[in-house]
């Protein structure tokens, strides 16, 4: 692979990261902004997919920046946890594509 492809490739997902971490603060942000009106929720399982597919920080950081889901065990421990894991994978796969450079 072309070291211009392989920089596209890095823009794209660094884009991608910043995205939906910022998609995973806001849904912090707008579930607490509901919980104090009583209003539409955000769904958990919705909290945790978007942490799942890369926003795991973000939601992590709007946890403590909105004070939001810092009681909930599965938060407390999950958020961290998807986080770790998600480190680990993107180590692994920088490892890989060093060796096969």
């Amino acid at each position: 692979m072309r070291s211009a492809e392989r920089l596209f490739r890095l823009a794209a997902f660094l884009l991608y990261i910043a995205i939906i971490n910022g998609i995973g603060l806001l849904l912090i942000r707008r579930d607490k902004s509901q919980s104090r009106k009583n209003g539409w929720r955000v769904a958990e399982k919705h909290l945790f997919l978007i942490a799942a597919l890369g926003g795991s920080l973000g939601v992590w950081a709007g946890m403590y920046r909105y004070r939001h889901k810092t009681k909930h065990l599965s938060f407390v421990l999950g958020i961290p946890a998807i986080a770790a894991l998600q480190a680990g994978i993107a180590i692994v796969i920088l490892y890989l594509s060093a060796a096969h450079s």
